[in-house]
């Protein structure tokens, strides 16, 4: 048995992307889910910074619409929210998924990709926002935290959004 990042497995994290589908998501969407994220991020006083894009075809990276850097976040979680940002768009899979993925094929994901490290990141914390009947509609950013904690942490989030939503079971 391969043993890979935060023990997950490629067809366990693409049966998560499959339950955390959204019925619908707009722009008053990604403001309140952006806002769970801000709030779950302070009760535990985390150092981080969170991100949520909206797709937009005139936008080749989607459009930044909620970007939060809460107390302690560093300068550079810019960059790794961009650079996991691209993996989303890229394959349209959560960045977890691509890096456990690589590691269970025993591949170099940058070289297979043939798309450089320098401007992509396959550390968790990128997830898809995946509309149903629609696909890739945003993606959810989060960075500052060990990655399988950043990915857990957007997967919480996105849980709690749906839930209140009535969209989860």
């Amino acid at each position: 048995m391969i043993t890979t990042t935060g023990g997950f497995s490629s067809e366990g994290l693409l049966g998560e992307e499959s339950l955390l589908q959204f019925a619908s998501f707009e722009l008053g969407d990604a403001l309140d889910l952006g806002e769970i994220a801000v709030a779950l991020a302070r009760q535990r006083d985390l150092q981080i910074s969170i991100e949520v894009r909206l797709m937009d075809e005139t936008l080749p990276e989607g459009w930044t619409v909620f970007h939060m850097a809460l107390p302690g976040a560093k300068p550079e979680q810019p960059s790794w929210i961009a650079r996991k940002a691209r993996v989303v768009l890229a394959t349209g899979h959560s960045t977890m998924f691509e890096r456990v993925l690589a590691e269970e094929q025993g591949i170099d994901w940058y070289e297979s990709t043939g798309l450089p490290e320098v401007t992509h990141a396959i550390h968790g914390g990128g997830l898809p926002i995946n509309v149903t009947g629609s696909g890739l509609t945003g993606i959810l950013i989060i960075s500052g935290l060990p990655q399988v904690e950043d990915h857990l942490f957007g997967v919480e989030v996105i849980t709690q959004f749906l839930a209140r939503q009535g969209e989860l079971a």
